[in-house]
């Protein structure tokens, strides 16, 4: 098969983010600094790279990188590097969002659009993701300090030129049975104000919906826990400019997290009705999930 220059192009790129997210994963091979979030899109780019008639990605690799920095007269603060390598990277540049609990939303606005700025002069069309990393351990401390208040942009502009993201994550493990966690999967969804749905025992499913970084929190802290196998099956992110209340109310499926059981049967009367799951799930405008779940058409 001959490759168009647009598919060799791609197949370039492809390879080129593979071979950086192999260095990070070896230079940080700890989880709680280096996670990719999304394993499936992780995989299909390896399956793009390694099929040449294989097809495109349908979406692009996420991954969070975590980062320790010591801020003056304070211990070590975290920063949380949300990043997105869209399919054209190192083309275009990779999405990144820093974030720390200790940023105001002004400080964070700045934050981002100065390490954009930096990348943009400096690596233009090249992978960039470990000077990201270490431009941001070196100056994002200082953030924290700086008073934006005098700043030519003030809090009320920032607001308006921050766009909200709505996120849907589609969360499937092996099984859950554990009632400790399946208290913490409500908990933490109610903490989060996030809302969705938990499918206890085997296999397992949850969703959660709500804003980008508390859905992103809540995986960080369901991930930790110990599971046979557990993953994101699939992601949706909805940008939404203003990104109010009413607007974030409007996107949600669901009106609060809560456990659904659907006519357990098996001897321990651990497995769920799967025709029922699909129900539920077309119910709310989400039937195309229950394939990517099961890989087979409902009924």
């Amino acid at each position: 098969m001959i490759l168009g220059t647009t598919e060799m192009a791609n197949q370039e790129e492809a390879e080129i983010q593979i071979s950086e997210l192999d260095l990070l994963s070896s230079m940080f091979p700890y989880e709680e600094e280096f996670a990719v979030t999304d394993q499936l899109a992780l995989a299909e780019l390896k399956h793009y790279v390694e099929n040449e008639s294989a097809e495109m990605p349908s979406s692009k690799v996420q991954f969070i990188l975590n980062i320790k920095a010591e801020v003056p007269n304070a211990s070590m603060v975290e920063f949380s590097m949300a990043c997105a390598l869209p399919f054209k990277y190192p083309t275009v540049l990779p999405e990144i969002t820093v974030r720390s609990s200790l940023l105001s939303r002004s400080q964070q606005i700045l934050l981002n659009s100065d390490l954009k700025t930096y990348l943009m002069q400096n690596f233009s069309g090249e992978p960039c993701m470990l000077n990201a990393r270490e431009w941001v351990k070196d100056h994002a401390a200082a953030y924290i300090d700086k008073d934006l208040s005098s700043s030519s942009m003030t809090a009320s502009d920032a607001t308006q030129s921050q766009v909200t993201t709505f996120t849907r994550l589609w969360i499937y493990s092996h099984h859950i049975y554990n009632k400790q966690k399946r208290k913490n999967i409500i908990d933490w969804a109610k903490e989060l104000s996030l809302s969705g749905f938990c499918m206890p025992g085997k296999p397992g499913v949850v969703c959660v919906e709500g804003l980008q970084s508390s859905c992103e929190e809540f995986w960080s802290r369901v991930r930790r826990l110990t599971w046979k196998r557990i993953l994101i099956r699939h992601r949706e992110d909805v940008s939404l400019e203003g990104g109010g209340h009413a607007e974030i109310q409007k996107q949600r499926k669901f009106p609060t997290l809560e456990e659904k059981c659907f006519d357990a049967h098996g001897a321990r009367g651990n497995h769920m009705d799967l025709g029922q799951l699909y129900h539920f799930l077309e119910e709310k405008g989400c039937a195309d999930i229950f394939q990517m779940y099961f890989g087979v058409e409902g009924h």
